[in-house]
């Protein structure tokens, strides 16, 4: 599969609904639409897999109220899009810890994971109760004396059943609500990600929020700790002109 590999740490819902004298649950709602603008606009952007933050494990600590509305909004959330996902060609995986879940939940996510299994040109991920420092020690856990590791081998085993799919690292990381932080959040695929930081709540972002943030991403140059094909050039320049001075 082609494409961007975008990460969106979805935050602001809270701030958003709070700033508006309504309950934060409203802003969660709100937050849902915004998904649905991101995920409709996504493959425009040539953007192959999205990875949503939607509930990290240290959400736990917030008002039971709030976390049982979550859970509600996620398991409707799955049982209304996966039927359009598939006939869109698109597959839903969700990320993250399930045995801490509501059994509703669980159930959605696996009927929701079942109906697009065979789609393959786009990844919806949706990380719910996550955590990349929990990922990474889970991942860390199935080793093998035996295993010849490498980052490609550990990135396989990142990927074992309860973390979804393998997919290609992380391109693109947006983070809305104007905190300019990881959070926990992918880790180990950010490695070289570039990251952009709005300060635009989540349930205001929209399909133009998204692709300014691609334009950007497409406007920097990425070297991988290496130097441009420009710099190499200009190395090999002043080298040759070096070498004609000495001559």
């Amino acid at each position: 599969m082609s494409g961007l590999h975008v990460a969106i740490i979805m935050d602001g819902n809270g701030r958003w609904a709070t700033a508006r004298g309504r309950p934060r649950s409203a802003g969660h709602v709100a937050g849902a639409d915004a998904v649905r603008r991101a995920v409709a606009a996504a493959p425009g952007l040539d953007v192959s897999t999205l990875t949503l933050f939607a509930f990290s494990a240290d959400n736990w600590q917030r008002p039971d109220r709030e976390v049982r509305a979550l859970m509600g909004l996620f398991r409707r959330f799955l049982a209304t899009e996966a039927a359009r996902c598939a006939e869109q060609g698109a597959r839903i995986s969700v990320i993250g810890r399930r045995d801490r879940l509501p059994p509703a939940l669980v159930q959605a996510i696996e009927e929701a994971e079942a109906l697009t299994a065979d789609e393959r040109s786009f990844t919806l991920r949706i990380a719910v109760d996550y955590s990349a420092r929990d990922a990474i020690l889970r991942a860390a856990g199935r080793l093998r004396t035996t295993v010849d590791l490498t980052r490609e081998t550990f990135s396989r085993l990142l990927a074992e059943p309860s973390y979804g799919h393998p997919v290609p690292d992380v391109d693109l990381l947006i983070r809305t609500g104007g905190e300019k932080r990881l959070s926990d959040f992918l880790l180990w695929e950010c490695a070289y990600a570039e990251l952009v930081f709005t300060d635009r709540m989540w349930p205001d972002f929209t399909a133009a929020d998204f692709a300014a943030a691609v334009r950007e991403f497409h406007g920097r140059e990425r070297r991988f700790g290496g130097v441009t094909a420009a710099e190499q050039e200009n190395r090999r320049a002043a080298g040759r002109a070096g070498a004609a001075v000495v001559v």
